[in-house]
């Protein structure tokens, strides 16, 4: 039986007091939807619809780049009803795998079990056992303990509100069920809506077996409707992530300050220190260290290479045993090559720096083609704009450049040429030769310091 996924992302979330739509606030740095559609793209679903409603173009641009078919839901009127929107779409010789947008952390394996238990006779159902079970739906069972019905909190009665077992929303069953009762759902209760969940007495009826597994945690199923709850799931995230990563032999000095926004991927034998951030897709070879209060988004760091503490590493591509920072800044488009040093208080940005070069204090180079060996001294600027145009440098093998320097693009140096501290160079130098370009040093006898008057 192919899989269809129904991903419900029309509500409002007026509780999160935000213009972007509910769905699209992010945990670990990814939307809350994009993480229910990964996991729904994992279990080889022939198709996933999302049924979208407030902030609908905002949903559809957020997550133009995903094979999902949107289903816009005009009116929001009730669970029930935002599945028969998507119904249409889906052969009735399907399973239906019902989902939510604010529900961003239920895992694969749990939707595996899930589907596993579902069959043309069975409906199965994800709950949960809560100490606090307010707010949710309870799952009524018969003398024989088999899932009779879920009774909304509001319709419950005082008996039934004690019972603990919920109703996460999540279920899987056959598309020709849904077609059959789906047009059947009643909006007489308390919300006025027309409820989902009022399939189950309905399987029931019609003599199904309704299955019931848990998940492994309860912040699978744990859904967000305001700030606190999004950051309750983001802490858990972390959370997860911490363990994995120590697990796979990462050494973390706190593992309650490390923050993923994205995909981390590691070696052996790392080491990162606190109050780390990592966005989008970085990858870490053996032996990196990291130290304390560095961003680092969207890079490649080599095997051993060292990245020392409070510097941001944005596009970049780092070679083996480089040392890095402190308080350096790499800006995208900077590639380093192996055994390069690029310390304090530097920036750069499309600089392309070869074998054994260093940068090591309080310059600026950008637009920049470094060669092997190469020495900036510090307060060096490559000067690469013009106000409207930028403009490369381009030094060669074994330059040595003097502290203080600018070099005004486009340039270029020879091999092993030597550029005078204080020099602003706006010619190019051929190899092995010595620039320099300053003022003449004049000396004067007789100067008289000013007095304070």
């Amino acid at each position: 039986m192919k899989l269809h996924i129904v991903v419900l992302a029309a509500g409002k979330g007026s509780r999160m007091k935000s213009k972007r739509p509910k769905v699209l606030h992010e945990v670990g740095g990814k939307p809350m939807l994009k993480h229910v559609t990964d996991t729904g793209q994992q279990l080889g679903a022939e198709a996933i619809h999302v049924v979208i409603g407030h902030g609908a173009d905002q949903v559809r641009y957020a997550m133009a780049d995903e094979p999902l078919n949107f289903v816009e839901q005009t009116e929001q009127l009730g669970t029930g009803h935002a599945v028969d929107q998507a119904i249409p779409h889906i052969p009735d010789d399907s399973a239906v795998l019902v989902l939510y947008g604010d529900v961003p952390l239920i895992s694969e394996q749990t939707l595996r079990e899930l589907i596993e238990l579902q069959d043309d006779r069975t409906l199965s159902l994800l709950t949960a056992f809560m100490d606090d079970p307010t707010g949710y739906g309870r799952i009524v069972r018969d003398a024989a303990d088999e899932v009779a019905a879920i009774v909304e909190q509001k319709d419950a009665s005082e008996e039934q509100l004690r019972i603990n077992e919920v109703n996460t929303g999540i279920l899987a069953v056959s598309a020709a069920h849904l077609k059959e009762w789906l047009p059947k759902l009643s909006s007489d209760n308390a919300q006025g809506e027309y409820y989902l969940t009022d399939i189950i007495e309905m399987a029931v009826r019609s003599g199904l077996e309704v299955e019931a597994c848990q998940p492994e945690s309860l912040e699978e199923v744990q859904g967000v409707n305001n700030r606190l709850q999004l950051c309750e799931l983001e802490c858990f995230y972390q959370s997860v992530v911490a363990e994995r990563l120590m697990m796979s032999g990462v050494t973390l000095y706190d593992p309650n300050r490390i923050d993923v926004r994205g995909d981390l991927h590691t070696g052996s034998d790392i080491t990162i220190d606190v109050n780390c951030v990592f966005e989008g897709n970085v990858q870490l070879a053996d032996d990196v260290v990291i130290g304390p209060n560095c961003h680092i988004s969207n890079s490649v760091i080599g095997k051993g290479s060292v990245i020392k503490a409070n510097s941001v590493i944005e596009d970049t591509v780092i070679g083996q045993d480089a040392t890095i920072g402190p308080y350096a800044r790499l800006r995208p488009g900077t590639q380093l090559g192996d055994r390069t040093k690029v310390g304090n208080f530097v920036e750069t940005k499309k600089a392309i720096v070869a074998e054994g070069s260093k940068i090591n204090h309080l310059s600026y180079v950008g637009d920049a083609e470094l060669g092997e060996n190469v020495n900036v001294g510090a307060g060096t600027i490559t000067c690469n704009y013009d106000g409207v145009n930028k403009s490369k440098t381009e030094l060669g093998n074994g330059v040595f450049v003097g502290s203080n320097t600018s070099l005004v693009a486009p340039v270029k140096i020879g091999d092993e040429a030597t550029i005078g501290a204080g020099s602003v160079i706006t010619t190019d130098v051929d190899p092995k030769q010595l620039a320099v370009a300053r003022g003449k040093q004049r000396n004067l006898d007789g100067w008289k310091r000013p007095t304070k008057k």
